[in-house]
């Protein structure tokens, strides 16, 4: 016979066991759903997979890990990104089976967000082609890299100057969108634009002014036409006077090889030359700087202007020199030591031994 305590207790435990029992079926489900969650988010997938290999001329900020998409749908991995033939790179990615590639498919770089994360997407190519075996090789005339966003934004920047952070990013995101053949956004880059133009049109106080500027500018050249006539007409001429002589310009640049090469040469055969000639200099310099050898240069240069203008003045007669031999000092040194008698009288006069000429000219 049960007493109204035991029925409570058993009434308990039944609440207890519901509140586990839909406890282990909620944990349960929510495992499942966060399974599949995550399976899809970070599209992992099973299945047999092919590896290829891709050769683009740039692969920039392509990893290791990111996702090859096959018409949106995630259908493989790059596995590796290494330098080709110094000036390419060669991206290796693995593909479902059940999605085999051609010779004709191509494989594109593509923007997945402005943050500058890639990925990769085959694309089908001329229907009907061979089927490429696994491990081949895809050319880069089959390959686009990533488009350049630096020229885009570069190309786009006076118009994203009208528009908040928030809309240039949305606009350059569908740009890039479009750019890259992705569909399903046409409509949001109109839209955009509509704003930007009415962006541009709730500044009109700003663009009158701009153009305003732009009329006194024009003004201005206006004001200088004949000089900017003359300047395009000068130009012009210059650049024909170029063009015309662009053969002799054209060898002129190519013989500077030659002339380098030869100037090097000249170089290394004239430096040990040069580097003795150096050091003589040295000793010359010694030398004039000596009082002798100042009195010798003293008395060069003080005779140098008399030199020179008889010089001038022989010269003029013609291409030649006419020089008259008037006279002759000579100084004799017989050997020493020698036990002659009268010997020293003839020393003495070889030591002052000269000879004179008597012609009239001499006399001047």
């Amino acid at each position: 016979m049960s007493t109204p305590g035991t029925r409570a207790r058993g009434g308990a435990n039944r609440k207890v066991l519901g509140a586990v029992v839909r406890l282990t079926i909620f944990s349960a489900v929510s495992l499942l759903v966060t399974g599949t969650l995550v399976a899809i988010m970070g599209k992992f997938g099973g299945g047999d997979t092919h590896e290829y290999k891709a050769i683009f001329a740039n692969a920039s900020m392509v990893q290791k890990g990111d996702d090859v998409r096959v018409a949106g749908v995630v259908m493989g991995k790059v596995t590796s990104v290494e330098i080709h033939e110094r000036t390419r790179a060669i991206v290796k990615f693995t593909v479902k089976t059940e999605l085999p590639l051609t010779t004709a498919s191509r494989v594109e770089i593509r923007f997945l967000n402005l943050v500058g994360d890639r990925y990769v997407t085959v694309l089908e190519g001329e229907p009907g082609a061979p089927k490429l075996d696994a491990g081949g090789t895809i050319p880069i005339e089959q390959t686009s890299p990533a488009l350049n966003l630096t020229a885009l934004y570069d190309g786009f920047a006076p118009l994203f100057s009208a528009l908040a952070p928030k809309d240039v990013n949305e606009l350059s995101l569908n740009l890039i969108r479009v750019l890259q053949g992705e569909g399903g956004t046409i409509e949001g880059l109109l839209s955009h634009t509509a704003s930007l133009t009415s962006a541009i049109a709730n500044r009109d106080q700003l663009v009158g002014q701009v153009i305003g500027n732009l009329n006194s500018l024009l003004a201005t050249v206006d004001g200088r036409h004949r000089q900017l006539t003359v300047l395009v007409k000068e130009l012009r001429r210059w650049v024909g006077g170029l063009a015309e002589d662009r053969i002799q310009i054209g060898s002129s640049v190519a013989n500077l090889s030659s002339l380098t090469r030869l100037l090097a040469e000249l170089l290394v055969q004239g430096r040990p030359l040069l580097k003795d000639d150096i050091a003589e200099l040295r000793t010359l310099t010694k030398i004039l700087a000596s009082p002798s050898g100042k009195a010798v240069l003293n008395k060069i240069l003080t005779n140098l202007p008399e030199m020179l203008e008889d010089q001038t003045r022989t010269g003029t007669y013609g291409s030649w020199y006419n020089y008259y031999v008037c006279g002759a000092k000579f100084e004799i040194t017989l050997p020493k030591g020698l036990n002659i008698p009268g010997l020293n009288l003839i020393t003495d006069q070889l030591r002052n031994f000269g000879i004179r000429s008597t012609a009239p000219r001499c006399n001047k």
